[in-house]
């Protein structure tokens, strides 16, 4: 539906035209690589592949993409995967309404276009120390209900460890305990329960 809508806004627009779609991360590369339109929209949550792995592919073929990710998430971690991927825009869900044609408009000059919301969480996070992969993990599973043992028979590893891996994540997030910690982690992007 939210495709549909775009495309129908999009195919409203004199100098705008819809030239494909497409269903998850692989179609999105394929179909990208193939047609390389002028600006592309990009959702970061999409079935096999994010949006954000799909643009690194793209761009490592195609280093001139000019891609925009449409998300929900305003979290500065996912943010800065995308402009770390080399997105050249961030649009919000729920600023589609009132930015998208602007933002489009402003990516196809050259310009780059990221809502100050997310800029601001960027920036008030980047001094911190970003959680490691296994410390990621361990909190996705945290987040699930897992008790330190259970987490440890998943990943092969120790209650200690997982333990270390706990003091560790509440540390770098500033957390009170393990329920902050999750929610500050899907806050901010680490984790996606959706997934």
């Amino acid at each position: 539906m939210l495709r549909e809508g775009i495309a129908s806004v999009l195919d409203g627009q004199p100098d705008m035209e819809v030239v494909a779609e497409a269903q998850d991360g692989m179609e999105a590369i394929e179909v990208c690589l193939r047609i390389r339109p002028d600006v592309t929209l990009m959702d970061i949550q999409m079935p096999g592949m994010d949006g954000i792995d799909a643009t690194e592919a793209i761009r490592k073929s195609w280093p001139e993409a000019r891609i925009v990710i449409v998300t929900t998430y305003k979290g500065d971690v996912q943010a800065r995967r995308a402009l770390e991927a080399g997105v050249c825009g961030y649009l919000l869900k729920s600023a589609l309404r009132h930015e998208l044609i602007e933002t489009i408009r402003q990516i196809h000059s050259g310009k780059r276009h990221v809502p100050l919301a997310v800029a601001r969480e960027v920036a008030e996070h980047c001094q911190e120390t970003a959680l490691s992969k296994r410390e990621i993990e361990v909190l996705g599973l945290v987040a699930f209900g897992n008790a330190n043992r259970e987490v440890g028979n998943l990943l092969r590893i120790t209650e200690d460890t997982v333990k270390a891996h706990m003091k560790a994540i509440l540390l770098k997030l500033r957390a009170n305990d393990r329920t902050h910690a999750v929610t500050l982690a899907i806050q901010r992007g680490f984790i996606n329960l959706m997934k």
